[in-house]
Formats: structure tokens, C-alpha cells, sequence
């Protein structure tokens, strides 16, 4: 990201802290067991004394803030109830983290994992913590007068996403890591799965016909390279003062693929000016306003610093719309079936079905 000092001081632009959610609101843990099963590896952990508190933001994996031999880190494990199959994988997580912090400094390092359910009911890693500015839906008010604000920001989402497509896997001792011959096709099978069970083999017409385009459209697989696979602006946490990244979180899809896919999951997110009512309903990232660049424009930059060959963007395009859709409706269905009581959900049943249909048009090349 340019970076802009002229505007700037040592203090921060805006407030940082994190939200945490109260005692009445926050999905407990068994901490008891978990100070156990963390001593028998020679950690030590009080929750009496430094009682855990439970991030407020995110809508799939729990997040805690635990210390560990007076260290604070970041617990993190899947939601509660039944999970779809592949979802919330915290030993990928692990393994990427584990791996990788060593050359790419924004990967926080993964330092425990377990797949042990009866400790706290699912697996779960601890991690190192890095504070740090997460910006979701809206941009902070204190952001909107930074010069370039929309600009620097998509430069810097760029910027992080041909860096992780530039790890050396083979450095880190992931150059077997992941299945990625055939990855296209069988995240188009898998995701088609998921939107079946999730709408309970009722799916929205939209969608099913989306699923058969991919059927019938397969392109082949990419030169693969790490990817994250939920690559977006609030999984990369910033500096307060310089809005420089700190680091990239939520690494539990990632896996070795073809990156068109990476950069396709970023464009699901990324709204614009003139989008379908769904996409700025969704509240995921500010890219409508603020001077950031348009979709063809993020494809342009990725495809001019990465060398990278992007002609093939349509399917991996459609692809992750179909994936964005299903993730909504996996987290509305949660709601609809009493597994969850979080409020936030209830506004996603009406949403997705908006996804679907803006997929639909981008198969028919009617959008981008």
C-alpha cells in the first residue's frame, strides 16, 4: 500500500480495540478441561485469573482471547452444531500457520492444535494473537477523510494476495500439501453438496442453475500455489497509526490450488457501485465507495504484478459466488434450526437468494 505520512502522526488513526462479546452473550467453554488438557503439554493456563473472553466479530469459527504462560493467544475452534463436510478445519489451519509464519511475516504462528473433541467439545489450535484494525462492511469515519483511503487499501489487498501466492511451499515443507489436481472440480461437486443440505435438497432456482453451468463449463486447474480461501478485507488485520497489514487470520479453508480461485473469492466480496441490492445488503466490505477500484480493475492489477495468466477468471468467478451463497445460507440454516441464537443471522434468508441470481447473470455475462 502507498504509503501516506504527510497526514499521519505516531497516534492512531482510530480505535483498534477489539470487541469482545459480555458473559451473558458469549458462547462458553469448558475451561476447566481445557486448563487440564493443557497442562498435560506443559502449558499453563488460569481462567480464573485471566478469565477468556470471546471476540464479537465473525460469523463462523469462536474466537477467544486466552493466556497462555502469561502470553496472551487467540483459542479459536468450528461453531457449535453439526458442521458440513470440510467446514472449519482447524488442523488445516494448523498446518498452514505452523508452516509458513517463518516467510511470510503476516501469518500469525499456530502453536497447539488438538483434534481431541472431548476437551471442549470440537477440535481446536491456539495461535499467537497480533492486534490489530479489522474493517468489515463500513469503513470507520475516521478513515473516510485519508487520502486515497479506497485506492491504498485495494493496492494493499493485492499486494498480500500475490505475496501468499508467492510462498515457496517446498521452503516450508508444504510443497505436498493439499490435492490440488482436480481442485476446480471438486470444489464444484463439494459446493453443490453443501447448498442441498443446507437448503434441505430445496435449493433456490438461481442456484441450481448456477450448479449446472459449472457442470458444463469446467476449465482446467491453474499452476497451483497456497491459497487462503476466504481472502478478504477484514481477515487482514492493520496497523491503527500507518494502516499498514499486520497480519492475515482465518486461514482454516486454505490449501494448495489454482489462485484465480483466491483472487475470485476476493471479488465475491468486493461490491460496487450499481451491484444487486444482496451484494450491499451482504455488509462485507466498503469497496462500493471510497474510491476503491472496480472488480475488472482488481482482476488488471492482479494480473499485471502477479504475471499471472487470468483469462480463465469466468469460472472460478462464478464458482465463488456459488460458494459465497451456499456460506450464507450454511449460517442461515444454523439459525433456522435453533443451533444458534445469534440475531445477526436471521437477516441472511432473503440475501442469498439475491447471491444466486447475481451469480446466475455473471455465468450469462451479463456482470462481472
Amino acid at each position: 500500500m502507498t504509503e501516506r505520512r504527510d497526514h499521519m502522526t505516531s497516534t492512531p488513526l482510530i480505535d483498534a480495540a477489539p470487541k469482545f462479546h459480555s458473559a451473558e452473550t458469549e458462547t462458553r467453554q469448558d475451561w476447566a478441561a481445557l486448563a487440564r488438557h493443557l497442562a498435560q503439554h506443559g502449558l499453563r493456563f488460569d481462567p480464573d485469573k485471566d478469565r477468556p473472553r470471546q471476540f464479537a466479530t465473525g460469523y463462523g469459527n469462536l474466537n477467544y482471547l486466552i493466556v497462555v504462560d502469561g502470553i496472551t493467544r487467540v483459542l479459536r475452534r468450528p461453531p457449535m452444531g453439526k458442521l458440513p463436510p470440510g467446514a472449519n478445519d482447524m488442523r488445516r489451519e494448523h498446518t498452514i500457520l505452523s508452516a509458513i509464519w517463518r516467510t511470510f511475516p503476516l501469518a500469525p504462528q499456530s502453536l497447539h492444535h488438538t483434534l481431541d473433541a472431548s476437551v471442549i467439545g470440537s477440535q481446536f489450535l491456539i495461535m499467537d494473537y497480533r492486534p490489530g484494525l479489522s474493517i468489515g462492511g463500513h469503513l470507520p469515519p475516521a478513515l473516510t477523510s485519508v487520502p486515497g483511503i479506497g485506492k491504498n487499501l485495494g493496492a494493499m489487498l493485492v499486494d498480500v494476495l500475490v505475496g501468499v501466492h508467492n510462498i515457496d511451499l517446498n521452503e516450508v515443507g508444504l510443497g505436498a500439501f493439499g490435492k490440488p489436481d482436480g481442485f476446480l472440480a471438486r470444489a464444484t461437486a463439494g459446493w453443490r453438496q453443501r447448498l442441498m443440505i443446507a437448503s434441505d435438497n430445496a435449493p433456490p432456482k438461481a442456484a441450481r442453475a448456477v450448479a449446472d453451468w459449472l457442470a458444463v463449463n469446467p476449465v482446467p486447474d491453474g499452476p497451483p500455489t497456497l491459497i487462503h480461501n476466504d481472502f478478504k478485507l477484514d481477515n487482514v488485520l492493520l496497523d491503527p497509526t500507518t494502516l499498514k497489514p499486520v497480519a492475515l487470520i482465518d486461514w482454516d479453508q486454505g490449501t494448495r490450488a489454482d489462485p484465480l480461485f483466491d483472487l475470485a473469492t476476493l471479488l465475491s466480496y468486493w461490491a460496487e457501485a450499481g451491484d444487486p441490492p444482496a451484494m450491499v445488503a451482504l455488509d462485507q466490505m466498503p469497496t462500493a465507495g471510497h474510491g476503491f477500484p472496480r472488480r475488472r480493475e482488481v482482476v488488471e492489477a492482479y494480473a499485471k504484478q502477479s504475471g499471472r495468466d487470468v483469462s480463465n477468471i469466468l469460472f472460478p468467478r462464478v464458482l465463488a459466488m456459488l460458494k459465497l451463497g451456499v456460506i450464507f445460507q450454511q449460517i442461515y440454516a444454523r439459525y433456522r434450526r435453533g443451533e444458534s441464537t445469534d440475531e445477526r443471522y436471521a437477516r441472511f434468508g432473503p440475501i442469498v437468494d439475491g447471491l444466486f441470481e447475481f451469480a446466475h447473470e455473471i455465468a450469462q455475462q451479463r456482470a462481472f
